[in-house]
């Protein structure tokens, strides 16, 4: 997942508004968005290279997505799954604080990451790379291959998109949610960030929806979890066009 964009209680009648690109290369092996047959209450997408997943949610309520984070050190071929770190959230009982304070002591064997988790009316963040840790306050947050809300391009272009459609009367537009989720427009090569990766590939990855020849946006979800818990999880592969639709009502003190 490289590019989450999320508004948490930035409204009365919703929790979570999530807008999320999950980019990959093309030949990994992944299972769509489902309610898997090992943890039946956990619902999304899953790496079948390593059985993790990079954003999920499970009938209790509990949410967590994760993207990579690019910088100029070079990732070890060895290392554990950064998936594992999510779905081990998902499977599991800790609050958000305790969730953290537990994953901090095993950082330095993962490969860098950055992980928005969500739990008994509680959100929060971190990751192995430095920036804030913890509970997150109310408001609209953008996330990418850096630190929470980084202002590269597209995390800013997408926030701005993302408040249009908060701040619009009625429930949150899907489809506009989507719309914004699909801008393929690379950014102009004075803003790019510099991670190390040069010039070439930096003007590849700056769109929030990339095309690549290996290498992209594989799929596009969008969480929505109101006041009540009434929850809308939709996934959709634009490569293979296929759409993955779910609703349920969170299930309190499950």
């Amino acid at each position: 997942m490289c590019l989450l964009l999320f508004a948490y209680r930035s409204r009365p009648d919703y929790e979570l508004v999530l807008a999320a690109n999950r980019d990959e290369l093309f030949g990994r092996p992944t299972a769509p968005a489902g309610f898997w047959k090992d943890h039946p209450d956990l619902l999304g997408g899953r790496d079948l290279e390593h059985m993790g997943t990079w954003l999920g949610i499970t009938r209790a309520g509990r949410f967590a997505a994760l993207t990579n984070f690019r910088g100029r050190e070079a990732e070890r071929r060895v290392a554990p799954s950064r998936g594992d770190i999510v779905r081990d959230f998902l499977t599991g009982s800790d609050g958000v604080s305790a969730y953290i304070a537990r994953i901090e002591r095993s950082d330095g064997a993962f490969n860098g990451y950055n992980l928005l988790l969500g739990a008994d009316g509680v959100s929060g963040y971190h990751s192995n790379r430095g920036g804030h840790s913890g509970a997150l306050a109310p408001g609209l947050y953008g996330l990418s291959n850096h630190l929470l809300d980084t202002p590269w391009p597209k995390v800013e272009r997408g926030k701005r998109g993302l408040r249009e459609i908060v701040d619009a009367p009625g429930a949150p537009d899907v489809e506009a949610l989507f719309h914004l989720l699909s801008d393929s427009n690379p950014a102009p090569d004075a803003l790019l960030p510099d991670t190390g990766v040069g010039m070439e590939l930096e003007r590849t990855l700056s769109p929030i929806f990339i095309r690549g020849e290996r290498y992209g946006t594989r799929c596009s979800t969008v969480l929505l979890i109101s006041a009540e818990g009434e929850v809308r999880f939709e996934e959709r592969d634009l490569a293979r066009g296929s759409a993955h639709r779910f609703a349920f009502t969170v299930e309190r003190g499950a």
